[in-house]
């Protein structure tokens, strides 16, 4: 069976989903896609144009290439560079990685959270999908035949259930059968996006503006700087892995300051100060951790965790974003196959096409990391190529949806021997996220 762009008949199947992000608006879409009826509930009252850059490899782009309208609202608005510049912290010069390999990949989409989430957001509506907005869950609930949940005081009722509500998701517990609260990783990130207005105007900074959009990385002991240019230079963004001990019951996100950055990048190169100094305004992101949950389904079947809620990324993988795409179009593929009257066995099967990858996914950033935050310059020199990002083609060159229908019959059949994810137990560890 081949993936349609038209939307069939329907399902019969109804999905509410929990949460707005990019997991939950690409389930919705996907499942629209596929004849199911989504009902998204989300907590914000409002959604504003809010955060920084996001990155959504070729494997999310395909997915965005099957939504009429969206690729051509998203070209204008997402960075375009040939690569990425490598400098040690002091400014030397490393390496470059080109991006010419993963452009046989197909397209990425690079830009500001909050305006490709707008289009993303808007298409659903386009769509008809019934989004709410103020939505406070507080119970989730199944049996044999339905699930659903509690939000506003109404109870709400399915046959299955996402809960794509982010790292900090209430789904989790009803799936583990008990809280687990975030927990500090020991890193903070500053992320910055402003007009850069104020780097064009240096002398020092306006050649990382003046032509045309440009991408570049500091690395040094336990801490990394990427810098962006975007809109053909006309806006400006940067990000800064550094350690921290806050606890985050203190604040997840809170503003940041540019004096406490700069402190933090004391003798590093003085273009990385200016362009700190050049910051009008900054938040302060403490990354924290999730152990890795055994199962992302619940004891019934019929409630599934995806995106942050299943599976929190490091910002090093690049990844984050792209995977909860992933998943939103695997599940829609396996309740389509699975039909109405098998909701369970669709969501063990997405989770068995989905766990194993997830997990190799999420150890690129673990490994980016460590590379860049232990590097030594004098065996990067003879060996630059080591810093390069994760870009490889079992990562980038995959298509979710026609994945899941390939393997969804053999996945069905394995399921029959073995009901637990494809995992080794020396996998599971500790994974954070922004």
């Amino acid at each position: 069976m081949s993936p349609s762009t038209d939307k069939p008949h329907s399902s019969g199947i109804k999905v509410i989903i929990v949460g707005a992000g990019f997991a939950g608006l690409t389930a919705a879409i996907e499942c629209h896609r596929k004849g199911h009826e989504a009902l998204v509930l989300e907590s914000f009252a409002e959604l504003k144009v809010l955060g920084d850059i996001i990155s959504f490899g070729p494997n999310a782009g395909r997915i965005f290439e099957r939504w009429p309208g969206v690729p051509e609202q998203l070209d204008p608005i997402c960075i375009k560079t040939k690569g990425l510049t490598y400098k040690s912290y002091i400014g030397d010069y490393l390496f470059y990685q080109s991006w010419d390999t993963e452009r046989s990949y197909g397209k990425a989409y690079n830009g500001h959270r909050g305006e490709i989430h707008e289009i993303v957001y808007k298409h659903a509506l386009s769509l008809g999908i019934e989004i709410r907005l103020g939505q406070k869950i507080t119970e989730y609930f199944e049996d044999e035949k339905e699930a659903g949940v509690v939000s506003n005081g109404q109870k709400i009722v399915g046959d299955v259930v996402l809960a794509a509500d982010g790292v900090r998701s209430t789904g989790r517990t009803l799936v583990l059968g008990y809280e687990d609260k975030p927990k500090s990783s020991g890193y903070a990130i500053y992320r910055a996006w402003f007009d850069s207005a104020g780097i064009a105007n240096n002398p020092k900074t306006k050649y990382l503006v003046e032509n045309g959009d440009t991408h570049s990385a500091w690395l040094g002991p336990d801490i990394h700087f990427l810098a962006a240019s975007i809109k053909d230079g006309k806006d400006f963004s940067w990000v800064c892995t550094h350690k921290d001990e806050a606890d985050v019951e203190e604040g997840w996100q809170e503003p940041g300051s540019v004096e406490d950055a700069l402190k933090v990048l004391e003798g590093w190169d003085p273009i990385v100060h200016e362009i700190v100094k050049a910051t009008p305004f900054l938040v302060d992101w403490k990354l924290v951790y999730r152990d890795p949950m055994p199962t992302w389904i619940s004891p019934r079947g019929r409630i599934a965790l995806i995106g942050d809620a299943a599976h929190p990324f490091l910002p090093t993988s690049v990844q984050g974003a792209s995977q909860a795409m992933e998943d939103g179009a695997t599940v829609a593929v396996c309740l389509a196959l699975s039909g109405k009257s098998k909701v369970p066995e669709a969501l063990r099967a997405f989770e068995k096409i989905r766990y194993g990858r997830v997990l190799a996914a999420q150890k690129t950033g673990e490994t980016t990391r460590d590379t860049w935050h232990k590097a030594d310059f004098d065996k990067i020199k003879e060996n630059p190529e080591s810093l390069k990002l994760v870009r490889e083609p079992w990562l980038m060159d995959h298509d979710a949806e026609a994945h899941a229908y390939k393997v969804y019959p053999e996945t069905i059949a394995l399921l029959g021997v073995d009901k637990e994810p494809i995992v080794e137990a020396a996998q599971l560890r500790m994974v954070e996220v922004a």
